[in-house]
């Protein structure tokens, strides 16, 4: 399988930690990918016209993008229920959860760009914080049931966003403000699947 990859992507690095907990990280061939909000990538959309990473294409040619859908994907080779619980009520919460924390990640994507603008709008960063301080408690407040459950979608996610947090937004004490989850967090980042895959600023 090829997946045109970036090792700071927390989109991508969903799927490869997801490759690694199910032990198909050596089945991947990783294509170095940079892009940007504001400079598509020709040879990128001719795979995925959306130009946006991570974009896998399997051993026989199919085109998947968008990190859910390749996790799941993953999922399937080995059998299925592993990362996503396969029916009933466990399903949705998963995906409610997994939801939540990729709700989270995208709005640490977009505030990082907001926060580059040479004048940043004060009510997109307003908007921003104001998501950030109902995303931390609701997490906090959660994460002991979250831990409770097999490692899947949500939980890589989760704890993807933590190390996204300190990576990119260091200065604003997520830590302190959600002890729970950061405590969950710093245990969970430990895990090989995560050691494996560290965010590189280049």
């Amino acid at each position: 399988m090829k997946l045109h990859w970036s090792p700071r992507s927390p989109y991508v690095r969903k799927v490869m930690v997801a490759a690694h907990e199910l032990g198909l990280a050596d089945r991947i061939q990783t294509v170095r990918t940079v892009v940007a909000m504001d400079k598509p990538v020709p040879e990128l959309m001719r795979e995925n016209p959306l130009s946006k990473i991570p974009t896998l294409v399997t051993e026989d040619g199919t085109i998947l993008y968008d990190s859910a859908v390749i996790m799941e994907y993953f999922d399937s080779l080995v059998g299925g229920g592993k990362l996503i619980p396969a029916s009933g009520p466990a399903r949705f919460v998963e995906l409610r959860r997994h939801a939540l924390a990729n709700g989270f990640l995208d709005v640490l994507i977009y505030w990082r760009t907001e926060r580059a603008r040479e004048t940043p709008l004060p009510s997109m960063m307003h908007s921003y914080q104001t998501k950030l301080d109902a995303i931390l408690p609701a997490l906090d407040a959660e994460i002991g049931e979250i831990a409770q459950t097999p490692v899947g979608m949500a939980q890589i996610t989760l704890a993807i966003a933590g190390d996204y947090m300190d990576f990119r937004f260091a200065d604003l004490g997520w830590r302190e403000r959600a002890p729970r989850f950061s405590a969950w967090q710093s245990k969970f980042r430990e895990r090989p699947s995560m050691v494996a895959t560290p965010v590189v600023d280049a």
